[in-house]
């Protein structure tokens, strides 16, 4: 996904997003695969409002829209936004903003964050705020997921497992789900401390 980032220029990801397919998004059945491990890894079948921080085109969004009643998705990039909107064109109750981290954190609250592929192109203290932002945001019951590459590349910033670290130190958090592989980690964390069967078996 396409950061929404104070470290790198918004130019320089607008430039990418005139490629046809930036990152492999649409055509690597890697990147499909994780989106469906993130997917699955969500711990409610349905969130009231969600935030998707750093939407790129929208493939990711497109499948979160149909677990969210509302979703916000945005990113520093005004072309991402262009072309997330295209791909979720009538699906209303999906608004696409361009916004940069943390400076112009959305308000309210959410019920659902996502910040996926985002964190290495913050300084530290950007990302360190941004994640303070996150969970001061989540509802008493609210997810964050974060899902990042953990090969080195010249824009990196931050090592990703430093960037999950300054997520789940945030006060009130409980991880649910730490799932690692050679290409990347996976990690959810909620304020809701009771495991998924647990919280059925109370219903």
């Amino acid at each position: 996904m396409t950061p929404a980032t104070s470290a790198t220029s918004a130019q320089a990801f607008d430039a990418i997003f005139e490629q046809d397919d930036p990152w492999g998004f649409e055509t690597l059945w890697y990147e499909a695969r994780k989106r469906a491990l993130l997917m699955a890894a969500l711990p409610e079948a349905r969130y009231a409002r969600a935030l998707e921080a750093g939407c790129a085109n929208g493939i990711l969004t497109e499948q979160l829209a149909g677990r969210c009643d509302a979703l916000l998705a945005i990113d520093v990039a005004a072309r991402a936004i262009d072309r997330m909107q295209t791909r979720l064109a009538g699906h209303s109750h999906v608004e696409g903003r361009v916004a940069r981290l943390p400076q112009e954190w959305p308000g309210g609250s959410f019920d659902l964050i996502v910040l996926s592929e985002l964190g290495y192109y913050f300084t530290p203290d950007d990302w360190i705020a941004t994640a303070r932002q996150a969970v001061g945001a989540l509802t008493p019951r609210g997810t964050i997921v974060a899902c990042h590459w953990l090969r080195p590349f010249r824009e990196r910033q931050m090592a990703t497992r430093d960037i999950h670290a300054a997520i789940g130190r945030q006060p009130g958090l409980c991880r649910h789900v730490r799932h690692l592989e050679p290409d990347f980690l996976l990690e959810v964390w909620s304020r809701n401390t009771q495991p998924l069967r647990m919280r059925e078996a109370m219903r």
